[in-house]
């Protein structure tokens, strides 16, 4: 029953999500005009605004227009779905009361914030920096709220998690300046840094490690596999928020042990460098 009731309220995030990162670039407000097509304006009906139903009831176009809705509408409500119920199951079994309550909605939070800013720097290289300020300020009041919950003291989380973020800013801020230098263009985009600061305060270090790590392979990979393909010229960027925020939201899914030794096989000199500041 929790799993059906994550489906459902995951797909109406979803529709929201979907929503906001279409009108936020564009400075629209996000409560009104009611949802409505963008070719003709005509105002959806309620059961043409059902989660996951409508795209399907309308078959995908608009009933007045014609015009194609964006199958990327349905998707983002269907993969919001999925990781709600995901948290539910992987969260659930592993902690109880208040404590798993809070965790429970602190991971519907962070993965649907994740998936908003991997929507918006897909669509337009923007991570906006209230949205990766709020999701620091929230990730570290969690991770105190969390340590309180479980009868511990916040002050050692706090302080390993904020200094996962700064540090995580730092090398971020730091790699770009010297990919801008080498490479004579800029090689990161600043809002990477930002994002990677709200994945410390949430992760903590040995976390936001491993997620750098999965983000930095996978989105290697697909930098070279694209310009081998010819789907990205030698120099065209690509956002690498996405990496980012898929490998975030996978890293806090994943449980603690499965987590270090992923670290482990990833960071094989992550003790020897001194950078692991525990979670």
């Amino acid at each position: 029953m929790e799993s059906v009731v994550a489906a459902v309220l995951g797909a109406c995030v979803g529709s929201f999500l979907g929503l906001a990162a279409w009108r936020l670039p564009r400075g629209e407000s996000l409560t009104w005009p009611a949802s409505h097509c963008p070719a003709c304006g005509r105002t959806l009906a309620w059961r043409e605004n059902l989660p996951l139903l409508g795209w399907l009831w309308l078959r995908g176009r608009c009933r007045t227009c014609s015009v194609p809705i964006p199958l990327r509408d349905w998707l983002t409500e269907g993969l919001t779905a999925g990781l709600w119920v995901a948290v539910v199951l992987l969260t659930t079994p592993a902690t109880s009361g208040f404590a798993g309550v809070l965790r429970l909605l602190a991971g519907w939070l962070l993965i649907s914030g994740l998936l908003l800013l991997l929507l918006l720097d897909l669509d337009g290289f923007w991570l906006p920096e209230p949205l990766c300020r709020w999701g620091l300020i929230v990730g570290l009041t969690t991770t105190a709220l969390l340590a309180v919950a479980t009868g511990t003291s916040p002050v050692t989380p706090l302080v390993h998690h904020s200094l996962a973020a700064a540090l995580a800013l730092l090398g971020f801020d730091l790699v770009g300046m010297l990919g801008t230098w080498c490479l004579g263009v800029p090689a990161l985009g600043g809002g990477d840094g930002k994002l990677a600061a709200v994945l410390g305060a949430w992760l903590g270090g040995k976390g936001v490690m491993l997620a750098l790590a999965l983000a930095v392979f996978s989105g290697g990979l697909f930098g070279l596999l694209a310009r081998l393909g010819g789907c990205l010229k030698p120099r065209q960027p690509f956002p690498f928020g996405p990496f980012l925020a898929t490998a975030g939201g996978l890293v806090w899914l994943t449980p603690e042990p499965l987590q270090r030794q992923l670290l482990a096989l990833l960071l094989p000199w992550l003790n020897t460098v001194g950078l692991a500041l525990g979670n």
